[in-house]
């Protein structure tokens, strides 16, 4: 795909949606990294519906602490792989106080010391958090990458690396979230939605879908 065509991509999902954001629910970078932590192998309504109840409750480190190891499992365990979750957590928020005086570091490094955060994870917080152009590749962005040829790779970090060398510039803050949700709601896994594609003539996918009767 040539510059071109990739600047007006992003042009018409900027003209469509300015600001672009997360689903997760959050108020701070800690409920924000949280809620990232507990939506490995979730949805982001499930996660949404546990930290809607753990957050009340417990927002900082010191107060989840506090619930402990079993508490925060029984606050969480409608999530899958709530034990590891829980573990890791506990454990993230013990170095959180301990090394950064209770805050999310704002550094690549820093934040994937932390049980539980992947590069994945640290991308999100980077850039959800803390403005950076980074680029999270979760199945999504995988997907939306290789099926309309906007940033081919064979891996997630083949995507990520190429993604951050030819989104033009203008566009690489909120790139990450403008792939994320035209892959959850347009180019979806097995049906991808081309008839009502709002960049269905630039997209290089040969196997466009026709329209349903």
């Amino acid at each position: 795909m040539n510059s071109t065509k990739r600047t007006e991509i992003f042009r018409r999902w900027q003209a469509a949606n300015p600001e672009p954001t997360t689903e997760l629910r959050y108020d701070t970078p800690f409920e924000l990294l949280i809620a990232v932590i507990l939506s490995a192998q979730a949805t982001d309504k499930g996660v949404n519906l546990a930290t809607a109840r753990l957050f009340p409750e417990a927002n900082t480190p010191a107060a989840i602490l506090a619930l402990g190891e079993e508490g925060l499992r029984e606050r969480i365990r409608t999530l899958g792989l709530f034990n590891s979750k829980a573990r890791h957590i506990i454990a993230t928020c013990r170095i959180l106080l301990e090394e950064h005086g209770g805050e999310v570091p704002a550094e690549r490094r820093a934040l994937e010391a932390l049980p539980g955060v992947g590069r994945k994870t640290a991308n999100v917080i980077l850039n959800t958090a803390f403005g950076h152009p980074t680029m999270a590749v979760d199945t999504h962005i995988f997907r939306v990458a290789n099926r309309t040829g906007i940033a081919p790779g064979r891996t997630p970090f083949a995507v990520e690396e190429r993604l951050l060398r030819c989104v033009p510039r203008p566009f690489l803050r909120h790139a990450h979230h403008w792939l994320i949700l035209h892959g959850r709601y347009v180019c979806t896994a097995r049906r991808p939605r081309c008839p009502v594609c709002p960049i269905a003539d630039l997209c290089e996918y040969p196997d466009k879908t026709a329209p349903t009767a």
